[in-house]
Protein backbone atom coordinates (compact mmCIF):
# COMPACT_ATOMS: atom_id res chain seq x y z
CA UNK A 1 0.00 0.00 0.00
CA UNK A 2 1.17 3.49 -0.55
CA UNK A 3 2.06 5.75 2.10
CA UNK A 4 0.15 9.17 1.67
CA UNK A 5 1.70 12.76 2.05
CA UNK A 6 1.62 13.07 5.87
CA UNK A 7 3.11 8.92 5.95
CA UNK A 8 5.81 10.49 3.61
CA UNK A 9 6.75 13.50 6.03
CA UNK A 10 7.08 11.43 9.11
CA UNK A 11 9.16 8.72 7.21
CA UNK A 12 11.69 11.73 6.21
CA UNK A 13 11.41 12.29 10.19
CA UNK A 14 12.57 8.97 10.68
CA UNK A 15 14.99 8.92 8.65
CA UNK A 16 16.27 12.38 9.91
CA UNK A 17 16.24 10.79 13.34
CA UNK A 18 18.34 7.94 12.06
CA UNK A 19 21.68 9.90 10.59
CA UNK A 20 21.52 12.31 13.15
CA UNK A 21 24.42 12.84 15.84
CA UNK A 22 23.60 12.31 19.76
CA UNK A 23 20.03 14.46 20.79
CA UNK A 24 20.23 17.68 22.81
CA UNK A 25 19.18 15.89 25.78
CA UNK A 26 22.16 12.97 25.55
CA UNK A 27 25.09 16.13 24.86
CA UNK A 28 23.29 17.80 27.76
CA UNK A 29 23.60 15.34 30.31
CA UNK A 30 26.91 14.51 29.01
CA UNK A 31 28.40 18.05 29.45
CA UNK A 32 26.63 17.80 33.25
CA UNK A 33 28.18 14.65 33.97
CA UNK A 34 31.04 14.92 33.09
CA UNK A 35 32.63 15.84 36.90
CA UNK A 36 30.33 13.41 38.02
CA UNK A 37 32.09 10.65 35.61
CA UNK A 38 35.28 11.74 36.87
CA UNK A 39 34.55 11.52 40.03
CA UNK A 40 32.97 7.71 40.18
CA UNK A 41 36.19 6.61 38.11
CA UNK A 42 37.98 7.45 41.28
CA UNK A 43 36.18 6.97 44.22
CA UNK A 44 33.40 4.66 43.03
CA UNK A 45 34.99 0.57 44.67
CA UNK A 46 34.94 -1.74 41.57
CA UNK A 47 32.69 -4.01 43.34
CA UNK A 48 29.91 -1.86 43.28
CA UNK A 49 30.08 -1.04 39.44
CA UNK A 50 30.45 -4.57 38.89
CA UNK A 51 27.16 -5.21 40.74
CA UNK A 52 25.52 -2.36 39.34
CA UNK A 53 26.46 -3.76 35.92
CA UNK A 54 25.51 -7.86 36.67
CA UNK A 55 21.84 -6.06 37.80
CA UNK A 56 21.24 -4.50 34.70
CA UNK A 57 22.24 -7.08 32.25
CA UNK A 58 20.01 -9.82 34.25
CA UNK A 59 17.56 -7.36 34.01
CA UNK A 60 17.75 -7.19 30.28
CA UNK A 61 18.10 -10.83 30.21
CA UNK A 62 14.77 -11.45 31.81
CA UNK A 63 12.51 -9.34 30.37
CA UNK A 64 10.07 -12.36 29.44
CA UNK A 65 9.05 -12.73 32.81
CA UNK A 66 7.71 -8.93 33.28
CA UNK A 67 6.25 -9.14 29.89
CA UNK A 68 2.98 -10.09 31.03
CA UNK A 69 2.25 -7.64 33.93
CA UNK A 70 3.62 -4.07 33.14
CA UNK A 71 1.00 -2.85 31.29
CA UNK A 72 -2.99 -3.05 30.17
CA UNK A 73 -4.32 -2.83 26.72
CA UNK A 74 -7.72 -1.47 27.92
CA UNK A 75 -5.78 1.76 29.59
CA UNK A 76 -4.54 2.65 25.91
CA UNK A 77 -7.43 1.39 24.24
CA UNK A 78 -9.41 4.03 26.90
CA UNK A 79 -6.87 6.57 25.75
CA UNK A 80 -7.15 5.83 22.13
CA UNK A 81 -11.30 6.06 22.87
CA UNK A 82 -10.96 9.19 24.39
CA UNK A 83 -9.35 10.92 20.73
CA UNK A 84 -12.11 9.66 18.67
CA UNK A 85 -9.72 6.27 18.15
CA UNK A 86 -12.06 3.58 19.07
CA UNK A 87 -11.18 0.07 18.68
CA UNK A 88 -11.91 -3.05 20.32
CA UNK A 89 -8.10 -4.50 20.09
CA UNK A 90 -4.97 -3.41 19.96
CA UNK A 91 -4.35 -4.20 16.58
CA UNK A 92 -7.78 -2.39 15.39
CA UNK A 93 -5.16 1.42 16.28
CA UNK A 94 -3.32 -0.22 13.12
CA UNK A 95 -6.10 1.35 11.15
CA UNK A 96 -6.11 4.62 11.91
CA UNK A 97 -4.32 7.85 10.78
CA UNK A 98 -0.46 7.71 11.78
CA UNK A 99 -0.28 11.45 13.05
CA UNK A 100 -3.80 10.68 15.21
CA UNK A 101 -1.06 7.41 16.52
CA UNK A 102 1.65 9.76 17.12
CA UNK A 103 -0.38 11.97 19.58
CA UNK A 104 -1.68 9.35 21.18
CA UNK A 105 1.65 7.73 21.86
CA UNK A 106 2.96 11.21 22.81
CA UNK A 107 0.40 11.49 25.79
CA UNK A 108 2.33 8.31 26.95
CA UNK A 109 5.40 10.13 27.46
CA UNK A 110 5.18 12.40 30.42
CA UNK A 111 3.72 10.17 33.03
CA UNK A 112 6.82 7.93 32.81
CA UNK A 113 9.48 10.08 32.63
CA UNK A 114 8.44 11.97 35.93
CA UNK A 115 7.78 8.23 37.53
CA UNK A 116 11.31 7.81 36.58
CA UNK A 117 12.07 11.18 38.26
CA UNK A 118 10.64 10.91 41.01
CA UNK A 119 11.94 6.75 41.67
CA UNK A 120 15.84 7.83 41.01
CA UNK A 121 15.51 10.72 43.10
CA UNK A 122 14.24 8.86 45.98
CA UNK A 123 17.10 5.91 45.53
CA UNK A 124 19.28 8.65 45.22
CA UNK A 125 19.00 9.21 48.51
CA UNK A 126 19.48 5.88 49.69
CA UNK A 127 23.23 5.92 48.11
CA UNK A 128 24.71 2.82 47.20
CA UNK A 129 22.11 0.77 48.94
CA UNK A 130 19.40 1.39 46.87
CA UNK A 131 21.20 1.63 43.58
CA UNK A 132 20.12 -2.18 43.77
CA UNK A 133 16.57 -1.47 43.98
CA UNK A 134 16.56 1.51 41.47
CA UNK A 135 18.01 -0.33 38.16
CA UNK A 136 15.06 -2.78 37.76
CA UNK A 137 12.73 -0.28 38.39
CA UNK A 138 14.23 2.02 35.86
CA UNK A 139 13.78 -1.00 33.79
CA UNK A 140 10.37 -2.28 34.44
CA UNK A 141 9.30 1.48 34.33
CA UNK A 142 10.91 1.77 30.70
CA UNK A 143 10.00 -1.61 29.29
CA UNK A 144 6.49 -0.97 30.05
CA UNK A 145 6.56 2.90 28.23
CA UNK A 146 8.23 1.07 24.72
CA UNK A 147 5.35 -2.06 25.45
CA UNK A 148 2.94 1.60 25.63
CA UNK A 149 4.23 2.84 22.77
CA UNK A 150 3.95 -0.02 20.78
CA UNK A 151 0.72 -0.72 21.57
CA UNK A 152 -0.18 3.11 20.12
CA UNK A 153 0.44 2.42 16.86
CA UNK A 154 -1.49 -1.40 17.33
CA UNK A 155 1.75 -3.61 17.78
CA UNK A 156 1.38 -5.29 21.46
CA UNK A 157 4.74 -6.12 22.69
CA UNK A 158 3.60 -8.97 24.59
CA UNK A 159 5.80 -12.44 25.75
CA UNK A 160 9.38 -13.16 25.04
CA UNK A 161 9.29 -13.05 20.94
CA UNK A 162 9.72 -9.15 21.22
CA UNK A 163 12.57 -9.38 22.79
CA UNK A 164 15.18 -8.27 20.24
CA UNK A 165 13.45 -5.10 19.08
CA UNK A 166 12.98 -4.24 22.84
CA UNK A 167 16.25 -5.01 22.91
CA UNK A 168 17.07 -3.02 20.29
CA UNK A 169 15.24 0.24 21.69
CA UNK A 170 16.60 -0.04 24.97
CA UNK A 171 20.49 0.13 23.15
CA UNK A 172 19.23 3.20 21.18
CA UNK A 173 18.15 4.99 24.51
CA UNK A 174 21.61 4.01 26.47
CA UNK A 175 23.60 4.74 23.88
CA UNK A 176 21.60 7.31 21.38
CA UNK A 177 23.92 7.09 18.35
CA UNK A 178 23.73 6.10 14.48
CA UNK A 179 25.33 2.79 14.85
CA UNK A 180 22.27 1.15 17.99
CA UNK A 181 19.48 3.53 15.57
CA UNK A 182 20.18 1.62 12.64
CA UNK A 183 20.16 -1.70 14.46
CA UNK A 184 16.78 -1.03 15.76
CA UNK A 185 15.04 -0.16 12.25
CA UNK A 186 16.76 -2.98 10.85
CA UNK A 187 15.24 -4.86 13.85
CA UNK A 188 11.71 -2.78 12.89
CA UNK A 189 12.18 -4.29 9.08
CA UNK A 190 11.74 -8.32 10.09
CA UNK A 191 8.65 -7.14 12.75
CA UNK A 192 6.86 -5.28 9.96
CA UNK A 193 7.43 -8.25 7.38
CA UNK A 194 6.41 -10.69 10.01
CA UNK A 195 3.52 -8.20 11.00
CA UNK A 196 2.55 -7.98 7.48
CA UNK A 197 2.91 -11.90 6.60
CA UNK A 198 0.93 -12.94 9.06
CA UNK A 199 4.42 -14.91 10.56
CA UNK A 200 5.76 -15.52 14.14
CA UNK A 201 8.24 -12.67 14.64
CA UNK A 202 11.36 -14.15 15.76
CA UNK A 203 14.15 -11.74 15.46
CA UNK A 204 16.67 -10.82 12.61
CA UNK A 205 19.35 -13.47 13.31
CA UNK A 206 18.00 -17.27 13.99
CA UNK A 207 18.93 -19.00 16.71
CA UNK A 208 18.32 -18.59 20.76
CA UNK A 209 17.24 -15.16 22.09
CA UNK A 210 20.47 -15.38 23.80
CA UNK A 211 22.53 -15.96 20.58
CA UNK A 212 20.94 -13.14 19.21
CA UNK A 213 21.58 -10.38 21.97
CA UNK A 214 24.54 -11.84 24.27
CA UNK A 215 26.13 -8.98 23.76
CA UNK A 216 22.59 -5.98 24.12
CA UNK A 217 22.59 -6.12 27.64
CA UNK A 218 26.55 -5.62 28.21
CA UNK A 219 26.99 -2.76 26.31
CA UNK A 220 23.12 -1.07 27.54
CA UNK A 221 24.76 -1.65 31.20
CA UNK A 222 28.20 -0.23 30.26
CA UNK A 223 26.25 3.11 28.59
CA UNK A 224 25.01 3.30 32.19
CA UNK A 225 26.82 2.24 35.12
CA UNK A 226 29.05 5.10 35.75
CA UNK A 227 26.13 7.58 35.79
CA UNK A 228 23.81 5.63 38.17
CA UNK A 229 27.01 5.05 40.41
CA UNK A 230 27.05 8.44 40.55
CA UNK A 231 24.13 8.35 42.91
CA UNK A 232 26.31 7.42 45.71
CA UNK A 233 28.07 10.71 45.80
CA UNK A 234 27.01 12.26 49.13
CA UNK A 235 24.41 15.31 48.61
CA UNK A 236 24.36 14.97 45.01
CA UNK A 237 22.37 11.17 44.59
CA UNK A 238 19.21 12.08 44.54
CA UNK A 239 19.60 14.63 42.18
CA UNK A 240 21.71 12.73 40.24
CA UNK A 241 19.65 9.62 40.57
CA UNK A 242 16.47 11.64 39.62
CA UNK A 243 18.30 13.36 36.32
CA UNK A 244 19.51 10.32 34.92
CA UNK A 245 16.45 8.45 35.14
CA UNK A 246 14.49 11.05 33.14
CA UNK A 247 16.85 11.29 30.75
CA UNK A 248 16.95 7.26 29.93
CA UNK A 249 13.74 7.44 30.07
CA UNK A 250 12.63 10.61 27.97
CA UNK A 251 15.69 8.65 25.56
CA UNK A 252 13.67 5.73 25.40
CA UNK A 253 10.26 7.38 24.59
CA UNK A 254 12.09 8.96 21.80
CA UNK A 255 13.43 6.01 20.42
CA UNK A 256 10.47 3.59 20.97
CA UNK A 257 8.28 6.59 19.25
CA UNK A 258 10.62 6.61 16.40
CA UNK A 259 10.78 2.91 15.92
CA UNK A 260 7.28 2.09 15.95
CA UNK A 261 6.23 4.97 13.52
CA UNK A 262 8.57 3.28 11.32
CA UNK A 263 7.17 -0.73 12.00
CA UNK A 264 3.72 0.95 11.10
CA UNK A 265 5.02 2.81 8.03
CA UNK A 266 6.97 -0.56 6.64
CA UNK A 267 3.76 -2.83 7.79
CA UNK A 268 1.23 -0.71 5.80
CA UNK A 269 3.45 -0.58 2.83
CA UNK A 270 4.34 -4.69 2.57
CA UNK A 271 0.00 -4.78 2.30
Amino acid sequence: MRLNSTEKAVRRDIESWQHAQSSVVTQAMDWVMRPIDWTVDRVAPPSVVERVSDRIEQFLSALNDASEWTYQADDILRAADERGLPAERIGDLRSQPIDDLDALAQSQFRQNTLLAALEGGGAGLGGAILIAADVPLLFTINFRLIQQIGACYGFPMRGPTFRPLVLSIFNVAASDGPEARNEALREVTVAAASFADGRDYKGRVSGTFRDQNRHLPREIAKALVGRKIGQTIPLAGAAIGAGVNYWFTQETARAAYMCFRALYLEWKERL
